[in-house]
């Protein structure tokens, strides 16, 4: 097993008891909750006539059913508003803090944990939502569960987990022209597969990801689940800190930073940790990844060919050949030239204010194809405001996208944004399934924001290397 590493530091430092099941029971340090998944664990407290624990260690938003196009209450879907009154009736009753539309600090939960400083190294962090693995790009321990666990944490603060191994996966060199850590993430999927990471918890490292901004860890963590991963993260550093001395938390009280920054530092894997297992991938290699097929890991390099399935092995190989029948592919092939409908800016893989402004550097004096429905949907309030500062919604707004409210969107269309039909979406998101975007028949290709506005030009997936960007908006 593995030791020193910033996964058995924080679990170690969390841990309160060895359960008879076999498994640990954790404390865990941060609680967020939606309206999907919270509902019936609430219901179950109060048929136990239990209390929330720790409502102060509980943030709650509403993200995946909030509409994104008109907020105005009562929402036009009956189930969206309950959910959403339902959620309102929870934490008020608890007295938890909750970032709701009227509050400006709503958005995606793995959007709004971060901006707000809640998410921080040395964490323990837990949510009713499977990409929960977003925040380990702090250098926390973020997992995904499931309602009876929302239920535990929520009635008593903790939660039971079986440890896992540890892999280190590192990225080596420099990402290149149009390469970001969407390409990374994707690529990694690609080479260990959707179930190589079950039965561990990556650890990604080099310097390629040491490199990145913190949106970009962000983005590699996040995806940490489609590779089968329990959770993913990065060790924190200096860009770790930086970007939370900017946030709400910390901005207006630099002593609290200073009281908890030691700690951050002391979870940090040491450098003679020890690794079950260690991966590299070469980052200079890397060119923008596209998907071909229906999960994330069915994906190739934009200049590179689709696999004919006989060439993958022997378990993937009628997969792939369903997937290339619904996507319409040809082995051999590359996917550049595959004609899209729809061109989606969004998601908690890719909604951040840097993906957005990378995204309008290639939009900018240019207009969506005219065979193209185009939308942007800031990943919170606090990006929606300063992307509208910035000037970057006009930019979209004058190419012809659609500029939406905060929310999931069309990531997976349990609101009005979803794909009709046989639709082929170009998708800054996180998941391609069949089904996924709203229509069992539409067709969605996962690509990085660049990637994502240079479809929406060109009607088309396209190389983003081979448009010209122009300058960003200023402020």
């Amino acid at each position: 097993m593995s030791q020193g590493t910033l996964y058995d530091k924080v679990w170690e430092n969390h841990k309160v008891t060895e359960l008879p099941t076999g498994q640990d029971q954790l404390f865990v340090g941060l609680h967020l909750i939606h309206e999907v998944t919270s509902p019936q664990a609430f219901g179950m407290l109060r048929e136990r006539d239990l209390d929330v624990a720790y409502p102060k260690l509980t943030h709650a938003t509403v993200d995946h059913i909030v509409p994104t196009a008109d907020q105005s209450r009562p929402y036009g879907d009956d189930a969206a508003e309950e959910m959403m009154s339902e959620l309102e009736q929870n934490v008020r009753d608890a007295g938890i803090e909750f970032s709701d539309p009227s509050s400006g600090d709503q958005g995606i939960v793995h959007v709004v944990g971060p901006e707000q400083g809640l998410t921080q190294p040395g964490k323990t962090i837990v949510c009713g939502d499977s990409h929960t693995s977003t925040h380990g790009a702090f250098g926390a321990l973020a997992f995904g569960i499931g309602t009876s666990q929302i239920r535990d944490v929520l009635a008593t603060g903790c939660v039971a987990m079986e440890k896992k191994d540890v892999r280190r996966i590192d990225v080596t060199g420099e990402l290149g022209d149009g390469v970001e850590a969407k390409d990374v993430i994707l690529q990694i999927i690609r080479k260990l597969g959707t179930e190589g990471g079950v039965g561990y918890v990556y650890e990604y490292a080099g310097g390629a990801v040491e490199s990145l901004g913190m949106e970009g860890r962000m983005s590699i963590c996040n995806m940490s689940i489609e590779g089968g991963a329990r959770a993913g993260y990065v060790n924190p550093d200096e860009t770790t800190y930086e970007w939370l001395r900017e946030t709400e938390a910390f901005a207006d009280d630099p002593e609290r930073f200073a009281e908890l920054k030691p700690y951050w530092e002391s979870v940090a894997s040491d450098d003679d940790a020890e690794y079950d297992d260690v991966v590299t991938i070469d980052g200079d290699a890397l060119e923008p990844m596209v998907t071909w097929g229906t999960t994330p890991g069915q994906g190739v390099g934009i200049s590179e060919p689709i696999p004919a399935p006989d060439e993958l092995a022997p378990d993937k190989q009628d997969t792939a050949r369903r997937a290339q029948e619904h996507m319409r592919v040809e082995p051999g092939d590359t996917m550049e030239g595959y004609q899209v409908d729809v061109a989606f800016l969004g998601s908690c893989t890719n909604a951040r204010l840097p993906d957005l402004r990378r995204a309008a550097r290639v939009v900018r004096g240019r207009d969506v194809h005219d065979d193209v429905r185009a939308m942007v949907v800031p990943g919170s309030q606090h990006v929606q405001r300063a992307a509208e500062e910035e000037g970057l919604a006009d930019v979209f707004r004058e190419a012809g996208f659609d500029w939406r409210n905060a929310g999931c969107s069309m990531c997976l269309g349990m609101n009005e944004d979803q794909l009709e039909g046989d639709e082929a979406c170009a998708s800054s998101s996180n998941r391609n399934f069949v089904g996924r975007q709203g229509s069992k028949d539409g067709r969605t290709v996962l690509m990085n924001p660049r990637m994502v506005a240079a479809a929406a030009v060109t009607g088309e997936v396209t190389d983003v290397r081979e448009l010209e960007e122009r300058e960003e908006v200023e402020a």
